[in-house]
């Protein structure tokens, strides 16, 4: 049902289109085929994989790399995009980005992860992968909640926020304390670039597509494991509003995993 404004404009149900529409231009990025995805509705994710897609395109990296997924809400999304994907077992990326490397060492090899995927079902992959200086990129998209599978803490789940088992909050006595994993990898001396973005408001955004294009850039200059972590919406298992996961993810979750650049060996 239609409605008129006092200004005397038309305003249509959000689910209708007037006849006469046009496009006026397709923002859907080049490395992604298809924008609609099932992920739930305000889920950061997304628009972490947009920031990673457009900064292969910035870098001209998109014909000549290889992206590896983990086990996660990020897995749905893999199959919208326009390059080529391996899947890897649960927290295995890692070891498998590193045989891609070792065999094509002229690709463009990432990893894309949950952190329930890369901090919990296998820390030790991405640990030892850099401490061996394997010329990756890893990604780490972190919400604090293993989503796909129940919405339960992490090992990164922050002090007091919510998840399927700490519906009041994470407590240190009872569920112990986060791990912060950008911080981890910055101190181990096969990490040529690591950083810590978010993509809860559009300054972010930018500052997080920045990160990904040095992390490549550090990688195409074979400086070792580079690792970006970044900070996502997760509405659903934060049991908060859709639009008032980004301003939740600010005051909760980034007072912990600081956002900025920790590691950069780029000349």
């Amino acid at each position: 049902m239609t409605t008129r404004r006092p200004d005397g404009l038309t305003v249509l149900p959000s689910d209708e289109a007037p006849a006469d529409a046009t496009l006026v231009a397709d923002f859907t990025a080049d490395l992604v085929d298809v924008g609609e995805h099932h992920l739930c509705p305000g889920c950061g994710e997304p628009i972490a994989i947009r920031a990673v897609m457009d900064g292969l395109s910035l870098l001209g990296l998109a014909d000549r790399c290889m992206a590896v997924f983990g086990i996660g809400c990020s897995t749905a999304f893999s199959n919208n995009l326009d390059v080529e994907v391996l899947q890897a077992l649960h927290g295995r990326a890692p070891s498998v980005a590193t045989g891609v490397i070792r065999m094509r060492p002229e690709l463009a090899v990432f990893t894309i992860q949950g952190d329930g995927d890369m901090a919990n079902e296998g820390l030790q992959e991405v640990l030892h992968a850099a401490a061996r200086g394997e010329n990756i990129v890893c990604v780490m998209l972190n919400n604090g909640v293993f989503g796909e599978t129940g919405g339960h803490l992490t090992v990164t789940t922050t002090i007091g926020q919510r998840t399927k088992n700490s519906i009041e909050g994470r407590d240190a006595a009872e569920h112990g304390h986060p791990m912060r994993i950008a911080e981890q990898l910055a101190q181990i001396d096969g990490t040529g670039y690591v950083a810590r973005g978010a993509v809860n408001d559009a300054g972010n955004v930018a500052r997080t597509k920045r990160m990904i294009v040095d992390a490549f850039t550090a990688q195409q200059q074979g400086l070792g494991l580079s690792f970006v972590e970044i900070l996502t919406m997760c509405p659903t298992g934060w049991f908060v509003p859709t639009d008032e996961a980004p301003a939740y993810l600010a005051e909760t979750i980034a007072g912990t995993h600081a956002i900025g650049v920790l590691r950069s060996e780029l000349a």
